[in-house]
């Protein structure tokens, strides 16, 4: 009988737990209800961003998705946070180091999921449009290896 109170307790923590972290009321973001703006300073223009939950400048969890053209790259950088990445369509290209070798790169397609712990040196680009979910614990920050190839601080991109 100490057994179901106990299960009971627990229950009743972890679901005042979810409450805490502002698990509540349902979120659903059909795909053509996607509000796109342009994608931040950090990336190269041309990339557009639809934040779903949170707010990837802050402390906090976050979901936000970035759409690329075809041929979109980002060069070698890497992130104060571990980055949980899906894409959702079209095909990117992803190779880890601090120099873009496009023969290192593995390829992954519309489903395909891959997560890098914070400082991870990497680099990406795309094929066709294509689309990226990310999810994490922010701020979402992005350091470039190469400062040449960072959009906010070289007026060229």
């Amino acid at each position: 009988m100490t057994k179901l109170p106990f299960a009971l307790g627990l229950f009743l923590v972890a679901a005042s737990t979810a409450v805490a972290q502002g698990a509540g009321p349902m979120n659903l973001y059909p795909a053509d209800d996607l509000k796109w703006t342009d994608g931040p300073p950090s990336l190269p223009k041309g990339a557009t961003m639809a934040i779903l939950e949170g707010d990837p400048t802050k402390a906090g969890m976050f979901t936000m998705r970035l759409k690329f053209p075809d041929g979109f790259t980002v060069g070698p950088h890497w992130h104060t946070q571990t980055e949980h990445a899906t894409v959702i369509a079209g095909t990117l290209h992803l190779g880890m180091g601090e120099k873009l070798d496009r023969s290192s790169a593995r390829t992954l397609h519309t489903g395909s999921f891959g997560y890098w712990v914070a400082g991870t040196r990497h680099f990406a680009w795309t094929e066709g449009e294509t689309i990226l979910q990310l999810h994490g614990q922010g701020p979402w920050t992005i350091t470039y290896v190469n400062a040449a190839d960072d959009p906010r601080t070289t007026p060229h991109q």
